[in-house]
């Protein structure tokens, strides 16, 4: 009949302490996968509609020092929709008036195909199909810092499409969604 025989204290300690790194390990792996890792320079908006609710999002990332956005809408008309990035981080229902101008510090006129243009927050229009939900990319003429400054800045979608050279607004309709661009992460 074979003896067993009890292992010596410290290999056994070691063993239980080699065990108990290779869990704690596994354990940080599957905590670090497990949590979102949140990149510096990222803002976003949640837009909502003129009865408060919530109709969309928009990120804004910085990459390679250009402005990158991507923007998702839902609950309004298909079509072509004008989309702004407006001087004040205020949303105010009805109108959406509080948002102010469209983003503009260098002073150009309005449209990405106006020769005195563009305004820093004028963007390509966003494409919503007939189920009522669409979503872009776009690169911002701006920078994230100023769209962080004081009085903040928000993002807007209008009514209708943007004719990309009529000065202020490009004939682009009401303002339907309005969201507060704020920084998120450190």
């Amino acid at each position: 009949m074979p003896q067993h025989r009890r292992p010596a204290p410290l290999a056994l300690a070691l063993a239980l302490m080699a065990g108990v790194a290779a869990l704690g390990a596994s354990s940080a792996y599957a905590a670090s996968k497990s949590k979102p890792v949140v990149a510096k320079n990222v803002a976003q908006a949640t837009l909502h509609d003129a009865q408060g609710r919530e109709a969309g999002t928009v990120t804004l990332t910085v990459h390679d020092g250009m402005l990158h956005g991507t923007a998702s809408v839902n609950g309004i008309s298909p079509g072509l929709h004008a989309i702004h990035i407006h001087t004040t981080g205020k949303c105010e229902v009805p109108g959406f008036t509080t948002a102010g101008g469209h983003l503009n510090p260098d002073a150009k006129q309005h449209g990405l195909q106006n020769p005195q243009g563009p305004h820093q927050g004028d963007l390509p229009d966003i494409v919503v199909g007939a189920d009522g939900t669409g979503s872009g990319t776009f690169m911002a003429h701006s920078a994230l810092a100023t769209l962080l400054d004081a009085d903040g800045a928000a993002f807007v979608v209008h009514a209708g499409p943007d004719d990309n050279k009529t000065d202020p607004s490009g004939n682009s309709g009401g303002r339907i969604l309005c969201g507060v661009i704020e920084k998120i992460g450190k």
